[in-house]
């Protein structure tokens, strides 16, 4: 087995977090301070999938540029503060008619949503970035990448009730799209063309492909078992 590397998830998603735990990553989390709706702007992006890779490089860098300046800035002796690692950030939207949909703003938002969506399909992009933090003695590349998962998702025709009941829950108003596949919303989703992990939120068969590309091994991210 070769030496475990540590990943840093630039996200707060626990979804995110559930589907790595589950590969076998055990991940360390650092939101990052990014301000999504300034990138956009600033940018002037609007393409689903550009977006969704532009957000999550925006929010992989700003994590790692913290990590980074807590490093150097600390001790030697103190084992607090991590050392550098590869760091992922990740992004969702839906792309539904060539929109970029994040999550809703609010509860009327999400009816709005989802009464346009019923019955039809949309892509769910999500972007990833990983930043190579490591030591060029531990194998590091300083290497900094990224790719989009986009994934067909099939919607079912839902009642006025089930938009309202749904709605209701809170789920819609926290996820991109204002669904999820593996929450209460599964039940909403007929079908998907693609990668489902893409749809929950990190794409385990790309992210692997990225991690190769910067030269490390799948099974490095696993966490040891004691």
């Amino acid at each position: 087995m070769s030496t475990h590397i540590p990943l840093t998830l630039a996200s707060a998603s626990p979804a995110r977090l559930a589907t790595l735990r589950a590969a076998g990553i055990e991940p360390s989390v650092r939101v990052s301070t990014v301000d999504e709706p300034a990138v956009l702007e600033r940018t002037g992006v609007t393409d689903p999938e550009d977006v969704s890779l532009l957000l999550a490089r925006a929010k992989a860098e700003d994590v790692a540029a913290a990590q980074q300046r807590e490093w150097y800035d600390s001790d030697e002796d103190d084992d607090s503060v991590p050392a550098p690692s590869l760091v992922l950030g990740c992004d969702s939207v839906l792309d539904l008619d060539g929109v970029a949909l994040g999550k809703p703003a609010d509860a009327a938002d999400a009816t709005r949503r989802w009464k346009e969506m019923r019955g039809r399909s949309g892509k769910l992009c999500t972007g990833h970035w990983l930043v190579d933090l490591r030591d060029e003695d531990e194998g590091g590349t300083g290497g900094t990448l990224g790719a989009v998962s986009v994934t067909t998702v099939h919607f079912a025709k839902l009642t006025d009730a089930e938009i309202e009941a749904y709605v209701a829950t809170g789920e819609p108003l926290a996820v991109a799209g204002a669904f999820t596949v593996d929450g209460i919303g599964g039940a909403f989703v007929s079908g998907i063309e693609g990668d489902y992990h893409g749809v929950v939120g990190v794409s385990l068969p790309l992210l692997r492909d990225l991690t190769k590309e910067l030269g490390v091994s799948w099974p490095s991210l696993w966490t040891p078992r004691s």
